[in-house]
């Protein structure tokens, strides 16, 4: 593509397209990042310059940009079967991304409801659950616990559920309240506790919760180990397994939100199996389809099922479902991604590289920049931090994680940022020499801004 049609197009972007997350007055004295192509873990911009996906572009790339085994299997599909609605028929690729997606979770989850992302297949949870204590003749149960600082999508019903501060204000009036305990962010713990002596104080307040407001609560809705908008926040195992006996017997779904987490990302297929702990309900999306396509599910138990298993005349219909429900074109992504699980051995993959990425992430501890370094299986998140030993965060106006994300465009990477943490989510398909290469250019690009911030 030539200079001329470069400039041509960006022009038209700039009158026309309104882009997510983005100040778009920022591009008054910049353009955006034009991606031509992608190949493994790397996109190329229109220059031809190569970029690490160092977020697997939102967390959704698994097995590396284009992986020829799914590209085949959509290309077989669309001479087939495009598209038909999924209300009163079916097709083979739903039927099997079903059964591989069943086949992989423990026992207990049996039901499989598609829909078309991570924000719906949360909204799809939550409807399930008040319709079906509403069925089994509980209907003040309509209320709903989560976490500050969780994200579970950016629709209504999702924002109702989150603690993202950006989302107060203007939507107020339109997203219900739900109940938010303190979010387990052990470098600032809300209860001033230090990780080496931790009981997981944080969830002390939820017995007082329970005991005042059971009877209202549909269910506690949270992602499990890796809270991903919030900050990159990871928690330990002991907190959900505490969590879960606050909740036993008390007739509280326990809603898990792997859209972020799920398929390998924290070191295991879903991050619920490293606590042992089976939630009532799982959202999932991104990874689903290997990042190739739209598409999520909300996978539940036989006995939520049965709830609204009746003849059409008794009212207990699940009313939900959008045009490409279960789109034959996006859950053959979804067959072919489970599928390369097993024909790769992603996961024994995961375990050996994400062990070298948490050891060698460890050094970064020395620049003065970086308060703190978290994560888990193929994430980490470095905290950006103006006094060290006081935690002392920099003016959120200075905008320095944006600043680093600008140093790391001219390194070859692409690290956009959560406030001022940068952080990598790594396809799953990354080798220990591109973690190596990368991670050097992750460290330039601190160092050069070092010298930028400490000296400014």
């Amino acid at each position: 593509m030539d200079e001329k049609n470069i400039r041509h197009l960006l022009k038209i972007d700039r009158d026309l397209v309104w882009h997510p997350y983005t100040q778009m007055k920022d591009f008054e004295v910049m353009d955006p990042l034009f991606v031509e192509r992608g190949d493994g873990v790397f996109l190329f911009d229109v220059y031809g310059r190569a970029y690490y996906d160092t977020i697997s572009s939102w967390w959704c790339i698994t097995h590396g940009h284009n992986h020829p085994f799914i590209v085949d299997a959509v290309k077989q599909q669309l001479g087939r079967l495009d598209q038909v609605h999924f209300a009163g028929t079916t097709h083979e690729p739903a039927i099997r991304a079903a059964q591989l997606l069943i086949e992989a979770l423990p026992k207990g989850l049996d039901k499989v409801f598609f829909s078309d992302n991570g924000s719906t297949a949360v909204e799809v949870a939550l409807k399930m659950a008040v319709q079906y204590w509403h069925l089994t003749g509980k209907p003040e149960k309509n209320t709903f616990l989560s976490l500050e600082r969780g994200y579970h999508g950016d629709t209504l019903g999702t924002m109702g559920l989150g603690g993202v501060p950006q989302f107060k204000g203007p939507f107020d009036a339109l997203t219900f309240d739900s109940i938010r305990l303190p979010a387990p962010y052990c470098y600032r713990c809300p209860v001033e506790r230090e990780k080496e002596t931790c009981q997981v104080e944080c969830l002390d307040t939820l017995e007082k919760i329970l005991l005042e407001r059971q009877d209202e609560i549909a269910a506690m809705v949270l992602e499990p180990l890796l809270m991903g908008a919030g900050g990159m926040l990871a928690y330990p195992v002991k907190y959900l397994k505490r969590l879960k006996e606050f909740l036993e017997g008390r007739d509280i779904f326990l809603i898990f939100d792997e859209v972020a987490t799920g398929f390998g990302r924290t070191g295991t297929m879903f991050a619920f199996e490293q606590a042992g702990v089976v939630p009532d309900i799982l959202c999932l999306s991104k990874g689903l389809t290997g990042g190739t396509l739209p598409l999520g599910a909300t996978v539940t138990t036989n006995e939520v099922f049965n709830a609204f298993y009746a003849d059409y005349n008794e009212g207990k219909t699940f009313f939900h479902g959008h045009t490409f429900t279960a789109n034959p074109i996006t859950t053959t992504c979804a067959r072919a991604s489970l599928e390369l699980f097993k024909r790769e051995g992603v996961l024994d993959h995961v375990k050996d590289v994400s062990a070298f990425l948490q050891r060698e992430v460890q050094r970064f501890s020395d620049l003065n920049l970086i308060g703190d370094i978290r994560g888990l299986g193929m994430v980490v998140a470095f905290e950006i931090v103006k006094d060290k030993g006081g935690k002392v965060p920099y003016p959120s106006d200075l905008r320095m994680g944006w600043r680093v994300y600008l140093e790391g465009l001219t390194k070859g990477l692409i690290l956009r940022p959560l406030g001022d943490v940068t952080y990598l989510f790594l396809p799953l398909s990354i080798t220990k020499c591109q973690i190596e290469d990368c991670l050097q250019r992750v460290w330039d690009t601190f160092k050069q801004c070092e010298k930028t911030f400490l000296t400014s």
